[in-house]
């Protein structure tokens, strides 16, 4: 029962199985020496990256100026609805009263740069009738906020 169990019943098929493979190339590739040299160039980048950054060092000399003022002010948002309302910050405004409240706030800001938000769906003529109103308050730095991604000229979406 013991020779059954060797396999030598095969007629030695174990020898010849071990030559055929030797001489057919292997079809899977050995993973294992580039996964050790990429975490080694891992370790080198993470060690050499701080080293980078310092630089030469120097002595920064010392001043008796005042540093200059960071504006603490809040960005002025104006965002027009769908339905045709105009919100100042977080409260809607009549357009009627837009011009006077907006020279009221430009008094009493420093930073004149004002955000306008337009659903996609608002008319250009009430864009240019907000942007018109901001500009007679006083606010010259206006900035049109967008959504990414959406199509450009040649009609492609990015």
């Amino acid at each position: 029962m013991g020779a059954s169990l060797s396999g030598g019943q095969r007629g030695g098929g174990g020898l010849r199985r071990g030559r055929r493979s030797k001489s057919r190339p292997i079809a899977e590739i050995n993973v294992t020496p580039f996964v050790d040299v990429m975490l080694v160039l891992l370790i080198i980048f993470m060690v050499a990256a701080p080293l980078l950054t310092v630089g030469v060092p120097i002595e920064l000399p010392e001043t008796a100026a005042t540093p200059l003022e960071q504006s603490e002010e809040e960005p002025l948002t104006i965002a027009l609805a769908p339905g045709g309302t105009v919100m100042l910050q977080n409260s809607e405004v009549p357009r009627d009263q837009l011009v006077t409240l907006l020279a009221a706030v430009a008094a009493e800001r420093t930073d004149n740069k004002v955000f306008l938000r337009a659903d996609g769906a608002i008319s250009y003529s009430e864009v240019m009738e907000v942007m018109g109103a901001l500009n007679a308050a006083g606010f010259r730095d206006i900035g049109l906020v967008t959504d990414g991604g959406g199509p450009t000229l040649n009609g492609a979406t990015e």
